[in-house]
């Protein structure tokens, strides 16, 4: 354990509880703590001046079930076999294997008593309760407001059901109606989807408090609340619809996307979503709605965030935050996520408060991966299995000498199969693409990805340097995809590992 957390627990007499938030789909730029400066996010901003925000953080791939199986085992995605949300399979499998090691296992088996709202999106039919926590399996991908649970919660606070008007939806091509991008809910924000997994969380709060949550004699716990939002639809109260003012929205410079020297799918993908039937103002606009939305969760958090102190917990409780993956929102053309590793949806927000800690940004490169062996390490848990490492010594900021200098993110595909990997390190990014063109950016000179300079001269040692890095990582987590990259990339000879059949290891 790290220094700091040893002298908590030894003043304390007991291991902290933890408390950890997750939004879908949420950019870092919509964080004041980010730099984001519309002030629309005062109580995720308060959780990071007294934690550390961790500049450099990254899922291990961009959709849902898959990145969400990697924070419950600690697993890279192609070792967990899950690699696509099941409302999209293409085949792949849809729960995990049996036996798979997860972190509420590690937590169970050291007393922590284990709670989860919200989303889970883990497999189909496996629910929270699966997996030993207490809690409802809210399945899919969006808010189910169809849910017995939340349609009673409404009857019983006596609010209005939920319907939505003034529905703005993409226009296709040959000009019919596409998607459904954002609407206003004709309920106040008490009402919301949101506020009833807040309240589902307090409620939670309250009772494990109750049992002694954080004291020397009580039963440690682990708490989640997983929403839904700010995932698209963008569908909220008239109240944080038009909280931010579209004048303040700054477009990122990706809008200016050609997608010339690109791999083909991301026009398609464009084409997909009908991104450019929107005005720059009208962008603006749903970029604004996006940022209430998550304005709207924020107030929600900070509720939840409120109940902890009142019930004397914040001392006792390590509070975590951070999302599955990012958006597009219009940037590069796109919208949702898909087959483009681009900073927007792999680079995710991360905030860590430890109780005694003090604000500080970090720039490590940091995964999903590292909160699952940091929920290990705060309870006393073997984490020997787990591809993260613990955020405690960041946290602390204890020196950290070999800690990770790059990043190796996946993706298998979402709508069909596509298999991309992806190395960036501080100054480059490469990304091989089986199926189309690869690419490789200059994050230094060209900090919106728009010039894929994978074929230019000036970077061909560059370009080779991260092919070998990548193909040297592959082979030593055992991901398959170095075989291809050994095929199709300039891997010297020498450095090849060719992988051995099961008709050769029959014969020896």
């Amino acid at each position: 354990m790290s220094s700091t957390m040893s002298s908590a627990s030894h003043q304390t007499g007991a291991r902290q509880n933890i408390l950890f938030l997750m939004t879908d789909q949420q950019r870092i730029d919509t964080l004041g703590c980010y730099g984001n400066t519309a002030g629309h996010t005062p109580h995720l901003d308060a959780l990071a001046a007294r934690g550390t925000t961790f500049d450099r953080a990254y899922t291990p791939t961009a959709i849902c079930t898959p990145a969400r199986a990697s924070l419950l085992t600690g697993l890279q995605p192609f070792e967990h076999g899950l690699l696509a949300n099941y409302e999209w399979n293409s085949g792949h499998r849809e729960e995990l294997p049996d036996g798979v090691p997860t972190f509420s296992g590690a937590l169970a088996g050291q007393g922590y008593r284990l709670g989860h709202v919200g989303k889970w999106h883990v497999g189909r039919h496996r629910g929270p309760d699966f997996y030993g926590f207490e809690g409802e399996h809210l399945a899919g991908a969006l808010n189910v407001f169809d849910h017995p649970d939340y349609t009673a919660w409404l009857a019983e606070n006596g609010f209005p059901e939920f319907s939505i008007s003034e529905p703005i939806y993409t226009t296709r091509g040959d000009g019919s109606q596409g998607h459904l991008i954002a609407g206003v809910t004709d309920q106040p924000t008490e009402a919301s989807f949101e506020a009833y997994l807040a309240d589902s969380t307090i409620a939670k709060l309250r009772e494990f408090a109750a049992d002694g949550g954080g004291t020397a004699d009580g039963q440690p716990f682990f708490l989640s609340c997983h929403i839904f939002g700010p995932h698209l639809p963008y569908l909220i109260p008239r109240k944080w619809y038009d909280l931010v003012d579209p004048a303040v929205v700054e477009l990122p410079g990706s809008f200016a996307e050609t997608f010339n020297g690109k791999p083909l799918v991301q026009q398609t993908y464009a084409d997909y979503w009908s991104t450019d039937c929107f005005s720059t103002e009208e962008w603006k606009k749903l970029t604004a709605v996006y940022w209430g939305y998550v304005s709207m969760i924020d107030f929600q958090i900070g509720r939840i965030l409120a109940v902890l102190q009142e019930l004397g917990l914040t001392d006792s409780t390590a509070v975590m935050f951070t999302a599955d993956h990012g958006e597009f929102t219009g940037a590069h053309r796109l919208n949702d996520k898909g087959p483009a590793m681009y900073e927007d949806i792999y680079r995710i927000p991360a905030i860590l408060a430890v109780p005694g800690a003090t604000g500080r940004h970090d720039d490590h490169f940091v995964s999903l991966l590292d909160f699952t062996a940091t929920f290990c390490e705060i309870a006393g848990a073997d984490a020997s299995g787990i591809r993260g490492r613990s955020l405690l010594p960041l946290a602390a900021g204890e020196a950290v000498e070999d800690w990770r200098e790059d990043i190796l993110c996946e993706f298998h595909g979402h709508h069909f199969p596509y298999a991309q990997r992806m190395l960036r390190n501080k100054s480059v990014k490469y990304i091989a693409n089986p199926e189309g063109i690869d690419e490789f950016y200059d994050l230094l000179a060209d900090p919106h990805e728009l010039n894929n300079v994978v074929d230019v001269p000036a970077y061909r040692n560059h370009v080779a340097t991260m092919r070998r890095t990548m193909y040297r990582q592959l082979v030593a987590r055992g991901d398959k995809f170095a075989q291809w990259l050994a095929f199709a990339g300039d891997i010297p000879e020498a450095e090849r590992v060719r992988p051995v059949t099961a008709v050769e290891r029959f014969i020896s």
